[in-house]
């Protein structure tokens, strides 16, 4: 009997995490071996089932999808991942491949579309949404990934980006550092450097850009 694909699904909506989870058990050569509801979330998850496959969204709390996605793929390159989302946008799909994701599907995509995206991906082969691929060529082509490079969002180290995520869902400097694992000091240090590098001199202002930026949804 061939073994099933293990597959871990990272979402923070539940009726849409139910929905793919129906959908990929309702396939014999799938296992829903594992569920998240967050960026962290997920990268326990993995860490602890080791699955075939990640099917990942790009926007979740405490951490998003993209930090995510770099995280297990330093530690585990074997494990295939798909990001699952609503982002169209070049900036996105760039930021994404970069991270290593194996695939890139959106949300408006069909039930077949996703499963052979699946399909492809555990095969060998990356995927792209067929708008995605067409963005992809696009900038490539343009050179508007040169282009990018040198914005104050370019400047933002991993930590930095964390912070500023949290600091856009509510959170204060005292919970950031425990969900870090940092000390409040260094909290603060990166609060700093935000504003610094980034012109801003407030939470709410922060918070605006987070938003721009898809790190958090208003």
């Amino acid at each position: 009997m061939t073994r099933k694909q293990r597959i871990v699904i990272a979402e923070d909506h539940t009726i849409l995490r139910e929905g793919l989870r129906s959908l990929l058990s309702s396939d014999e050569k799938y296992e829903i071996v594992g569920e998240a509801e967050d960026g962290r979330d997920a990268i326990r998850r993995v860490e602890k089932l080791t699955p075939d496959l990640l099917l990942i969204d790009l926007s979740m709390p405490r951490m998003n999808g993209i930090e995510a996605i770099r995280d297990i793929k330093k530690r585990h390159p074997e494990i295939k991942i798909i990001a699952l989302t609503v982002h169209k946008t070049e900036e996105y799909i760039l930021a994404t491949l970069d991270a290593g994701a194996d695939g890139y599907v959106l949300k408006d995509a069909t039930h077949n579309e996703l499963l052979m995206a699946i399909s492809s991906v555990l095969s060998g082969k990356p995927y792209l949404s067929p708008g995605v691929s067409e963005k992809v060529i696009e900038g490539y082509l343009e050179g508007r990934r040169t282009l990018k490079a040198g914005t104050a969002w370019d400047t933002l180290s991993q930590r930095e980006r964390e912070v500023l995520k949290l600091i856009a869902e509510g959170y204060k400097n005292k919970e950031i550092a425990n969900i870090l694992f940092i000390s409040i000091k260094t909290v603060e240090k990166h609060r700093s450097n935000l504003m610094k590098k980034l012109s801003l001199h407030n939470a709410a202002s922060l918070t605006a850009f987070a938003i721009e930026k898809g790190l958090i949804t208003p």
